[in-house]
C-alpha cells in the first residue's frame, strides 16, 4: 500500500523540463525582469541612498591679526551695515575670536555703537556721525 502511494506521488509530481542555458536563458532572465518591473511585481527593491548633505568648505582662517589685516578691518568694518562676530569672520577669514576682539576695540575707539547686546549673539552697526 505505501508502495504503491509513494510511486504514485512521483508520477504525477515530475518536474518540467530545465530552460537551455546559453545567450537564450539570460535574455530570458532580463525579459522576465523587465516585464516584473513593469507589471510592479514584488521583487528586491533597491535600498534608498542617504545623501551626505551639504557641507560648507572649510576655509583657512587667520588666527593672529597681521598689519594688513588689521588696516583693511578697521577700513571695511565701520561701513557695514549689520556687524556681528560671523559677518567679519566670514568677510575677513579670521577666526570668531578675533572678530570679537576686533569689534571690542572699534567699540572703544567709538566707529560702531551696540544695538544688542546678548549671552550668544551681538549686534553692532556703524555709528553716525550725528547720533549721540
Amino acid at each position: 500500500e505505501r508502495l504503491r502511494r509513494r510511486s504514485f506521488q512521483l508520477a504525477h509530481c515530475t518536474m518540467p523540463p530545465k530552460a537551455p542555458q546559453g545567450k537564450a536563458g539570460k535574455n530570458d532572465a532580463a525579459s522576465k525582469a523587465q516585464k516584473s518591473a513593469k507589471e510592479g511585481g514584488g521583487g528586491k527593491a533597491k535600498k534608498k541612498k542617504w545623501s551626505k548633505g551639504k557641507q560648507k568648505e572649510k576655509i583657512n582662517a587667520a588666527v593672529f591679526f597681521d598689519k594688513n589685516l588689521y588696516e583693511k578691518l578697521k577700513k571695511d568694518v565701520p561701513n557695514y551695515k549689520l556687524i556681528t562676530p560671523s559677518i567679519i569672520s566670514e568677510r575677513m577669514r579670521c577666526n570668531v575670536t578675533m572678530a570679537r576682539r576686533a569689534i571690542k576695540d572699534l567699540e572703544f575707539r567709538g566707529v560702531i555703537r551696540c544695538i544688542s547686546k546678548h549671552a550668544s549673539q551681538t549686534l553692532y552697526t556703524r555709528a553716525l556721525a550725528g547720533a549721540e
